[in-house]
């Protein structure tokens, strides 16, 4: 069985976070989605980035951020600028 440390791209810190916002294993993290998991953590991190989007979307396919496809980065990026707070914005 595959635990979420068994996954690419996730560290302590980020299982950690992922934890805080009720995600404890690969099934939890494969239903939200990287999206929904990304906007749960940047609740309780409003500084959330876009490699850590990445970084969740490659766990959820199973591979390394680095190697996700250039469509699907830019849907995410556009998803991440859509969903930049203020502060973010005026940095």
């Amino acid at each position: 069985m595959t635990e979420l440390p068994d996954l690419p791209n996730l560290g302590p810190v980020l299982i950690h976070t992922l934890n805080k916002v009720n995600i404890y294993t690969v099934e939890e993290l494969r239903t939200k989605g990287s999206e929904r998991a990304y906007l749960a953590i940047k609740e309780i991190d409003p500084t959330a980035c876009l490699s850590k989007l990445y970084a969740l979307e490659g766990a959820v396919q199973g591979i390394r951020w680095h190697l996700l496809p250039a469509d699907r980065k830019k849907e995410l990026k556009t998803f991440f600028d859509h969903h930049r707070s203020d502060e973010q914005m005026a940095e």
